[in-house]
């Protein structure tokens, strides 16, 4: 194989672009069978096999930079870049981020993991490279999804009036060419970049403008015939607007044009475009057919793309056919997210209330704002997203949610550990985030039941609501046929105990259950139990009891310990003027790597066992 032999760009500079399409037929196959495995990105991963290839077989990585926009496509640039031995590590503990790492390697240009800001970082880059007078090519790689958001116009605008020397890869892998088009376009673009016509245009567009009288006329003359023709031609005429030569489009699957194209570009300087066309789960048939299941895929069968886990319903299985049971009943029930409608549930949803189902595209801040409106026009409005992508719009919840006081709710998916997606994707900080704000209800169930009457009660409170839940699998309740609605600010008394009181919030307080039943049967000590499922507002008087009656309140939460609910817990008994003991139990001041949802749990303390020992070390000290 091809492969053994390819363990850096230098390896696959020494190889002829007839060997480089061997190579991507075998790095598809490596990272097919180690994803089944691992479970991982998978449909974008395989549609950037030959564009990855390409890229470091021209430019000089890592003196030259590439910046990977989300960076959940970067399996071919690890495989290439001296990791291929510890890719099957991908996304487990102690191995091989599934995102661009800069502690994994010179080759990672910035840790990325959010969309959108690979332009604004490649902006960056070049004006600092611009200002310590070094010589090294800037690429950033962004999707078509990721262009979406509002941030990467900011970029391209900025790049364009500084006339920043970055190249800009657009991977479009959503629009169609057609085969005429397509080659036409494709032998326009390696004559028009060539090193000829490129000093051609510049002597002309000089030459013009020197023209006495006229020469401005004319030069904007022929600068509107040219734009013309490229928009009739091409679509880029939106970005030689922003200030970008643009390229393309270009067959991302066709190695020999690709090369010949980026070798073009990488001589010309500027702000420069190259839109590519790809395809999606390029070369696995199942991914290719339904390239959204497989974007973010667990383990599954290399043979028929089946999942080989088949286990209890998720969290987020549990919102979507909630949301659907309350859409039938109330037409002013709205769905709002940010490119996630697979991922946040919503996709069974949309197609049965296609009317009132929106995916606004990776643009969270336009999502919450625009959900206030349709709030002040009568609707209601659910926005479903992950808890670390609502950060995003943190500035819009405050100004066009709570400060108007509207009655949106917010479905805050993956809150708390999310596994082997690592630091950019837990949901660490959104207690933390949305506590201080005016006028915002924030709720955790314990589990699924909780979760649907909390949905329920959501739609009837009338006020701006946040529901946090977690990834993966739920409790296996049983469904109930009818909603019950939970009473506003109101815990749940669990188990009785005379020692210590252990607040949970969220799924955590089953084990806090678990944790009390032992301790009272192995160490004699009597622990009161609480479901305290509202963040805010909280249950003061049943606090207020407990403090008084036990003495000693320890609180549990997977949330950053700083802020959190636990803070809210302290800051509330000092309002009443009740001086106990309390110890906070959350996640700590960093950002927490790459592994399972349980092995975080471990670590961080929030699993039976932790909580155990955090009981019975804080009593033994006194």
């Amino acid at each position: 194989m091809l492969l053994d032999a390819v363990n850096s760009p230098r390896d696959i500079r020494e190889l002829t672009p007839a060997q480089l399409v061997v190579l991507a037929d075998e790095i598809r196959d490596l990272i097919v069978r180690t994803i089944s495995k691992t479970g991982g990105h998978l449909s974008s991963n395989l549609g950037v096999v030959e564009l990855t290839l390409a890229l470091h077989y021209v430019f000089n990585t890592p003196e030259d930079k590439i910046v990977w926009d989300v960076g959940h496509q970067c399996y071919t640039h690890k495989i290439i870049t001296e990791r291929k031995d510890r890719f099957d590590t991908i996304r487990r503990e102690g191995g091989l981020s599934g995102f661009p790492c800069r502690k994994e390697s010179v080759y990672d240009a910035f840790d990325t993991g959010h969309a959108s800001n690979s332009i604004s970082i490649a902006t960056g880059l070049a004006e600092a490279k611009k200002k310590q007078n070094r010589d090294y090519r800037i690429v950033a790689v962004i999707g078509d999804g990721s262009l979406t958001g509002g941030m990467s116009f900011e970029a391209l605008n900025h790049a364009g009036h500084l006339k920043s020397d970055v190249i800009v890869i657009l991977n479009d892998n959503e629009m169609s060419i057609s085969k005429n088009v397509g080659a036409l376009s494709a032998h326009l673009n390696r004559i028009m970049t060539g090193e000829f016509m490129s000093r051609l245009r510049e002597d002309i567009k000089q030459t013009i403008r020197n023209l006495p009288a006229f020469g401005d006329r004319v030069y904007k003359a022929a600068r509107y015939f040219e734009e013309a023709v490229k928009g009739f031609v091409t679509p880029g005429l939106l970005f030689e607007e922003l200030g970008f030569q643009y390229v393309g489009p270009v067959d991302g699957h066709n190695l020999n044009h690709l090369i010949l194209n980026l070798a073009n570009v990488k001589k010309l300087k500027g702000p420069i475009l190259v839109h590519v066309v790809t395809k999606k789960g390029k070369g696995y048939a199942p991914a290719e057919k339904d390239p959204a299941r497989f974007h973010g895929i667990s383990e599954f069968n290399v043979e028929d793309g089946e999942a080989t886990k088949n286990g209890k319903m998720t969290y987020t299985d549990v919102f979507g056919e909630t949301l659907i049971r309350l859409a039938s009943e109330d037409e002013r029930i709205i769905a709002i997210t940010a490119a996630m409608g697979l991922g946040t549930g919503l996709e069974n949803f949309s197609r049965i209330f296609p009317g009132r189902f929106y995916d606004i595209g990776i643009a969270e801040a336009h999502g919450v704002t625009f959900a206030a409106a349709l709030a002040l026009g009568g609707m209601k409005p659910f926005v479903a997203m992950y808890s670390t992508f609502l950060q995003r719009a943190f500035d819009q919840i405050i100004e066009d949610v709570c400060l108007q006081q509207l009655p949106v709710v917010f479905a805050i998916d993956r809150s708390g550990v999310v596994g082997s997606d690592g630091a950019t994707h837990h949901g660490s900080f959104d207690m933390s985030y949305l506590r201080h704000i005016p006028n915002m209800v924030i709720m955790c169930p314990k589990d699924e039941s909780e979760l649907r009457d909390m949905l329920f009660s959501a739609a009837r409170y009338g006020k701006t609501v946040a529901i946090r839940y977690p990834r993966g699998e739920t409790m296996g309740l049983p469904a109930r046929d009818e909603f019950s609605e939970v009473p506003m600010g109101s815990w749940e008394l669990l188990r009785e105990g005379k020692d210590i009181a252990l607040i949970g919030c969220g799924p955590v307080v089953y084990a806090c259950l678990e944790a009390a039943s032992e301790l009272e049967a192995e160490e004699g000590i009597g622990c009161a139990v609480v479901n305290g499922r509202f963040v805010k507002p909280l249950d003061r008087q049943m606090l207020a009891g407990l403090a008084r009656s036990v003495g000693r309140i320890a609180t549990f939460e997977e949330n950053a310990a700083i802020g959190g609910f636990g803070s809210g817990v302290m800051e509330a008994l000092s309002e009443e003027g009740i001086t106990v003991p309390v110890k906070r139990t959350g996640l700590p001041d960093r950002f927490l790597g790459h592994a399972s949802q349980k092995a975080l749990r471990q670590e961080t303390g929030l699993d039976k066992a932790g909580i155990k020992k955090t009981v019975k070390q804080w009593l033994r000290s006194g």
